[in-house]
């Protein structure tokens, strides 16, 4: 394990296309194994993508001693689960985002990951973006001024019927699947926590937000907004506006390898091309960083923490039809 890293893949799950091909083309990780509930789509699925070992039972993959990394793209509901079962098996693991479903979970995580010294990150792709990396250059440079507002929005038509999202007591819903990004984008970029949160929900047939519409107010008169939905066209942006400028990411959250971003001052628009990689080598790579190198993950579990908090008193407020307040942590 001192040049590479062997990956395991923790169930078949749709989002695995994502990172099976940064894993088969990084010269410091390999995809060795996948695991299902049944030796015969483990094997089927191994075939497929070209991985040479396959397990039938998720015991099986964390059993694997070759296994160094689990990549836990389970359902909602699972990831703190097999988070912490895959880190008590002596593996490094990269979680689907979110991390988990509440502080709690988050916490049991961080204790796990501790003692038995194992890296946990969580797959927020899109902060390992040269792109992403560029916006916040340009915010922290100072050249739109005095940060002000924050607004962003991420939503799609889920037509799939009975899709793991629709299922509120697997974590469904979209704050959970998409709104998580931009809050967690509002969030970085203001570099710090919301101290107020007001969220509305419009509930689907099922019981959870098919569309979710927030308020995150920070510290220093910063105040974001954002939407997140599943009956709503796609759609996404980020727009960061301060005293003197603002600027406009058009895909934000699934960037390609050229994009633009808008930075607009005295009623000019500069259009600034940021050429990328494939959007999932960032993590992947992060991970070789943390693991094989002792870096600190650019996504810590301090920050999904944050992430969570934030989604659940949103959840909260929309409950109760009332502000959250969100007191200061000291950890």
């Amino acid at each position: 394990m001192a040049n590479s890293l062997n990956w395991g893949l923790l169930s078949t799950a749709r989002i695995n296309r994502a990172l099976i091909a940064p894993l088969q083309v990084s010269r410091r990780n390999h995809l060795l194994a996948v695991a299902s509930r049944s030796q015969e789509t483990a094997d089927a699925y191994a075939k497929e993508k070209k991985i040479p070992r396959s397990h039938g039972s998720y015991e099986s993959l964390l059993a694997d001693p070759d296994i160094d990394v689990v990549y836990n793209s389970l359902p909602n509901h699972l990831h703190a689960e097999w988070t912490i079962k895959a880190v008590q098996a002596g593996k490094h693991v990269l979680c689907e985002k979110p991390l988990a479903l509440s502080v709690e979970e988050v916490d049991a995580i961080k204790h796990a990951a501790h003692q038995h010294g194992r890296i946990v990150a969580e797959a927020f792709m899109y902060r390992h973006h040269p792109q992403t990396l560029k916006a916040l250059d340009i915010v922290r440079s100072g050249s739109l001024g005095a940060l002000k507002m924050i607004r962003g929005s991420f939503s799609f038509m889920l037509t799939r019927e009975g899709d793991v999202r629709l299922n509120p007591d697997w974590g469904g819903g979209s704050i959970w699947d998409v709104g998580c990004y931009p809050i967690s984008y509002a969030r970085t970029v203001a570099g710090a926590e919301p101290v107020e949160v007001f969220g509305w929900q419009v509930e689907g047939p099922t019981g959870i937000d098919e569309t979710f519409v927030g308020q995150m107010r920070f510290g220093g008169d910063i105040h974001a907004q954002f939407d997140s939905s599943f009956v709503i066209p796609f759609h996404a942006f980020m727009e960061i506006v301060g005293s003197d400028g603002a600027l406009n990411v058009p895909h934000p959250f699934k960037p390609g390898a050229d994009e633009t971003i808008y930075l607009t001052r005295n009623d000019k628009t500069e259009a600034i091309r940021v050429r990328g990689g494939e959007l999932y080598i960032g993590e992947v790579e992060d991970m070789a960083d943390a693991i094989l190198l002792g870096r600190e993950p650019r996504v810590s579990l301090d920050d999904s923490r944050a992430n969570v908090r934030v989604i659940c008193a949103l959840l909260e407020s929309s409950r109760a039809a009332m502000p959250v307040r969100l007191e200061r942590e000291n950890f």
